[in-house]
């Protein structure tokens, strides 16, 4: 794999990357929305990508629902959607350049294991460095890790704030390549974004805790790290994160104008009442031209 760095003053580059294992719900709409909106509001690239890696949880169906959801609520892509099930060859390259320069290794663990001599970290057990140096006699390697140092990671959100993380104490040597042979996230969304020039990442808050393990893997790789915007979740009446499984209805593809404006509201826009009966593309139009973030008072 290429060093790749972002030259200065590059033309924004946005993206919205949803993972085909269900419909596209209304959390999915309002992530979609404000990434659309801040890359057009910038003058920028919006581009979509599939994230249908994990293929045992992903179907052609849902990446066809999902294409078509986008394409009703006028959310199209600047340039041709990849999907990265296509894209495991460059996965491995990466992965090679992390193995050739010592920064990945080996890992025999089972889960059962990690979890029963790990202390518990900020999403769950913390890996305890049992094959960082060389894997156990008579075992056989199952997934790769990549090391972690004992330094913070931090970078400042445009929403959220500062944020940092000592990755080796609160989230471990963490996995690339998994048992069963499948690329993970962490991995895979670095390499897509530097392959098409991403350098604003706007999402939701879920993700705000894997950005630092990212950032690590842009160093190791010498890719430059994006600018970051973590978009509000969200959740239902329980207070859940709404997904698959916590049983979030697909959107619909009928009250598109009003469940739009729903989405503006969500994210601290304030489109007038009227706008509820404007065509899609009024709607993104109106919302190109006032978009101002979301705050976390919103």
């Amino acid at each position: 794999m290429k060093k790749k760095l972002s030259p200065p003053n590059q033309l924004y580059r946005g993206r919205f990357a949803p993972s085909p294992t269900g419909p596209l719900h209304f959390g999915s709409l309002v992530a979609a929305l404000g990434s659309y909106l801040d890359a057009k509001s910038n003058n920028g690239i919006w581009l979509v990508r599939v994230e249908d890696l994990d293929t045992p949880r992903c179907s052609a169906v849902a990446v066809d629902d999902i294409l078509r959801t986008l394409d009703i609520y006028g959310l199209h892509s600047d340039e041709a959607i990849i999907l990265q099930s296509q894209r495991t060859s460059i996965y491995e390259e990466a992965l090679q350049v992390l193995q050739l320069n010592q920064h990945a290794y080996p890992c025999c663990c089972t889960r059962k294991e990690i979890a029963d001599s790990a202390l518990l970290g900020i999403e769950g057990p913390v890996y305890p460095g049992t094959c960082r140096n060389g894997i156990p006699a008579g075992r056989d390697a199952k997934a790769w890790r990549v090391r972690t140092h004992q330094n913070v990671i931090a970078f400042t959100d445009a929403i959220q704030g500062h944020i940092s993380q000592d990755l080796e104490h609160e989230v471990g040597d963490f996995i690339v390549k998994r048992a069963d042979g499948y690329f993970a996230y962490q991995l895979a969304v670095v390499v897509d974004d530097a392959y098409q020039d991403i350098n604003h990442i706007v999402r939701g808050a879920d993700l705000l805790l894997s950005t630092p393990r990212q950032i690590h893997l842009h160093k190791l790789l010498g890719l430059a790290t994006p600018s970051y915007m973590h978009l509000p979740v969200v959740t239902n009446s329980q207070g859940e994160k709404l997904s698959k499984q916590t049983l979030a209805t697909a959107i619909s593809k009928k009250n598109v104008s009003a469940t739009l404006c729903e989405a503006l509201i969500f994210l601290g826009q304030h489109p007038p009442v009227a706008l509820r009966t404007y065509q899609v593309n009024e709607i993104l139009a109106w919302a190109v031209a006032h978009w101002r973030p979301p705050t976390l008072l919103n």
